[in-house]
């Protein structure tokens, strides 16, 4: 009888699959004795589904609370997901004999990490920051230097932790500690790419941030729900307990949640108004154009329960529609992208922090793909049509420093004077 060296299973030559301590996938011999992958056939559905839906109601009750404690609280949360993630991506090339002859490594990784934290969220906020402290003088003059200077900060830490990892490298371990440092510049990117817009979406207007990441979570839990009961057609190879009945329920069931959840959410300043600096104050702004309601009037063959043949529908809600539309076919690609990516390491999930989901990376596969659409789409479609005063205004304080908006201030004094002379 033949056992492989790296399987421990019999007769096996590929290599054992790694399961992760404390995950709550159903492991492949478990998968083979129930006679199919998915889930309408698996005999510990139910189990499974208790334990993820107990994860579920946890994670959505705390991400509500966030919600209404307000930006800044999202942004931390955000950070804390980001950590999460850069850690279990970090452990997926660890080798632990490599690392006891390597002190000090896997803190390498961790410095690039927070040096692009600084350099992303200066470039961000750093404009908000000193909106914040305009008040304070001294804070006001401190706040001006670090903005002056923080992309030169920002490149000294990086040289610095650069030159460490050339100083660190060690014979027989060059080929090892390169491929770790090609590995955490490509975690950097792929995190805080996606973090950036996430984070951008946040302070343009919690409703830019919290309909697209509901509507993925939406997404998800349609698509559990439609393959756990009905579920018989396999969707795709790279995972095999995805079917087409649940792909189309979930896809109908996002398109409608994204039309009546744009609705729900566009009639609270609190997630409609910009933030113009880091406070946590109430916000009280002119939503503008996208969140005044229009009215339709029903035709007379309408159903007779409708109470009123007239409806309001905030414009807001047809470009829900679209973001609705990507989310529920074009963000999967994100969660089918992962599962490849775990088939490739011959793991079953990034992490356990999560039970029922696996790790925080499992989570955030598809808001990844997402957040950078809903970014995109805000710029591309949204800004140029809401444009009002308050909004230009807005652009001049984030954007021009004080001096630059005395400056403007002065200049547009001089051109309605002129005018005025001009018309008399």
């Amino acid at each position: 009888m033949h056992t492989d060296s790296n399987s421990g299973v019999p007769g096996t030559p590929s290599g054992r699959i790694r399961r992760r301590r404390g995950s709550n996938e159903v492991p492949p011999e478990v998968v083979k004795a129930n006679g199919n992958h998915l889930l309408v056939n698996d005999r510990s559905k139910y189990k499974s589904m208790l334990i993820r839906a107990y994860s579920s109601v946890w994670m959505i009750g705390g991400f509500a609370f966030i919600i209404y404690m307000g930006h800044l609280y999202i942004w931390a949360m955000v950070v804390v997901i980001q950590i999460f993630m850069a850690k279990e991506l970090f452990n997926l090339l660890r080798r632990a004999h490599e690392d006891r002859h390597l002190p000090g490594f896997r803190l390498l990784n961790w410095h690039f990490f927070f040096t692009a934290m600084l350099f992303v969220y200066g470039r961000m906020l750093s404009q908000r920051l000193v909106n914040t402290v305009t008040l304070d003088k001294f804070l006001y003059k401190l706040v001006g230097r670090f903005v002056k200077y923080h992309m030169v900060t920002c490149y000294f830490f990086y040289i610095a932790g650069f030159m460490w990892f050339i100083l660190t490298l060690k014979k027989k371990m060059y080929k090892y500690q390169f491929s770790q440092y090609a590995w955490t510049h490509m975690i950097l990117i792929v995190v805080f790419t996606q973090s950036a817009f996430t984070v951008a979406n946040i302070f343009e207007g919690i409703f830019w941030f919290l309909l697209p990441a509901s509507l993925i979570v939406i997404n998800d839990i349609a698509a559990y729900f439609f393959g756990f009961f009905f579920g018989r057609t396999p969707l795709i190879k790279l995972s095999p307990k995805k079917t087409w009945e649940g792909f189309i329920g979930a896809s109908i069931t996002t398109i409608i949640s994204a039309f009546l959840l744009a609705n729900m959410f566009g009639h609270f300043q609190w997630l409609t108004c910009p933030r113009k600096d880091l406070s946590t104050g109430w916000l009280d702004c002119d939503p503008g154009p996208l969140f005044k309601p229009e009215y339709f009037t029903l035709p007379e063959w309408f159903p007779a329960w409708f109470l009123s043949r007239e409806i309001a529908v905030l414009p807001v809600q047809w470009h829900a529609l679209l973001l609705g539309l990507f989310a529920s076919i074009i963000a999967p690609f994100g969660g089918f992208f992962a599962s490849g990516f775990k088939r490739a390491f011959k793991i079953k999930d990034f992490g356990d922090s999560i039970p029922g989901h696996g790790g925080m990376t499992d989570r955030m596969d598809c808001q990844m793909v997402m957040a950078v659409f809903a970014y995109i789409y805000h710029q591309s479609f949204i800004v140029p049509q809401n444009l009002s005063i308050e909004m230009i205004l807005d652009q001049i304080i984030l954007n021009l420093t004080f001096e630059e908006q005395l400056a403007v201030y002065k200049k547009l004094g001089q051109i309605i004077q002129e005018r005025t002379f001009g018309e008399s």
